[in-house]
C-alpha cells in the first residue's frame, strides 16, 4: 500500500472494492480449484487452531476471574456463566480471533503475495494468460470466508471451558451450575451475531492482505512495509466494523 492509498482513502476503498468484486465473481464461476481452496484452509485456517485455542481460553479464564472479584458484593459469581458466554459468543470470541488470527493471517498473504510481485511472478501468470486474482486471491478469500466462522466457534467453546475451569476451582462452583448457566442465556441470535462478525472479519483481513500483497514494491523492503499496513489496517478495519456491526445486529 502506497503513501498515496493512506492520503486517499476513498482511493484505498475503490481499489478493494474492485477487487472484491473481481474477486467473487472469480469465486462463483467455474472453473474451481477446490485443492487450492483446501490447502488454504489447512494453512490459514488449521494452522491457526493454536494461537487461537490459547487466546480465547485464557480470555474466558480472566474474564471470569475479573467479573468474580470485581463486583463480590453483588453475588455476580453465580452468573459467572452467563457473562463469559455473552461476552465470547457476541464479542470478544470473534474481535480476538479476528485480531490475533488476523494478524498471523494477513501477514502471511502479503508476504507470499508480495514477494511473487516484486520477483515477478505475478506478471509471469499474466503472460501465460492466467488471472493472478483467481489463482491467488480467490482461494485464499474462500479459505477466510469459510474459516473464521470455524475458528471463532471452536474459539467461543474453549473460552467458555476455560471459565469453567476458573468457575469450578476458583470460586468453588459445580460444573452443571454454571453450563446451565452459560446455555440458558445464549440465545440463536448471540451465536449468529458471533458467527456473522467473523464473515466479514475474513472478508477484511483476506482483501487487504491480498491488495497489499499484489501491490508491493520496492523489493524486500516494500514487501515487509506491505506486511506491516496490513497487519495495522485490517486491524483498525476490524475494530471499527465491529462496532456498526454490533449496532445492525441489535437493529436486527
Amino acid at each position: 500500500m502506497t503513501k498515496e492509498d493512506w492520503a486517499n482513502p476513498l482511493r484505498l476503498a475503490g481499489a478493494l472494492a474492485q477487487l472484491t468484486g473481481r474477486s467473487f465473481v472469480a469465486m462463483i464461476t467455474p472453473r474451481w480449484e477446490f485443492a487450492q481452496w483446501l490447502r488454504q484452509m489447512e494453512i490459514l485456517g488449521w494452522r491457526s487452531l493454536g494461537v487461537a485455542s490459547i487466546t480465547t481460553v485464557f480470555t474466558g479464564m480472566v474474564l471470569a476471574l475479573q467479573t468474580a472479584y470485581s463486583l463480590p458484593s453483588l453475588g455476580v459469581k453465580y452468573y459467572i456463566g452467563s457473562v463469559v458466554g455473552k461476552s465470547l459468543v457476541r464479542e470478544l470470541g470473534p474481535v480476538l480471533v479476528a485480531l490475533i488470527v488476523g494478524g498471523r493471517v494477513g501477514a502471511g498473504i502479503t508476504a507470499e503475495l508480495g514477494t511473487m510481485k516484486v520477483t515477478e511472478q505475478v506478471d509471469a501468470l499474466r503472460s501465460m494468460g492466467a488471472d493472478p486474482v483467481r489463482k491467488l486471491v480467490v482461494p485464499k478469500l474462500a479459505a477466510c470466508l469459510l474459516m473464521f466462522p470455524v475458528l471463532t466457534v471452536i474459539g467461543d467453546l474453549l473460552g467458555i471451558l476455560g471459565g469453567l475451569v476458573i468457575a469450578v476451582f476458583q470460586l468453588h462452583l459445580t460444573a452443571r451450575f454454571y453450563l446451565n448457566d452459560v446455555l440458558s442465556s445464549l440465545t440463536i441470535q448471540d451465536v449468529a451475531s458471533g458467527v456473522g462478525k467473523s464473515f466479514f472479519f475474513g472478508y477484511f483481513i483476506a482483501m487487504v492482505g491480498c491488495y497489499n500483497g499484489l501491490h508491493a514494491e520496492g523489493g524486500a523492503d516494500g514487501v515487509g512495509r506491505a506486511t506491516t499496513n496490513t497487519v495495522v489496517l485490517a486491524s483498525i478495519l476490524v475494530l471499527v466494523a465491529d462496532f456498526f456491526l454490533t449496532k445492525l445486529f441489535y437493529i436486527l
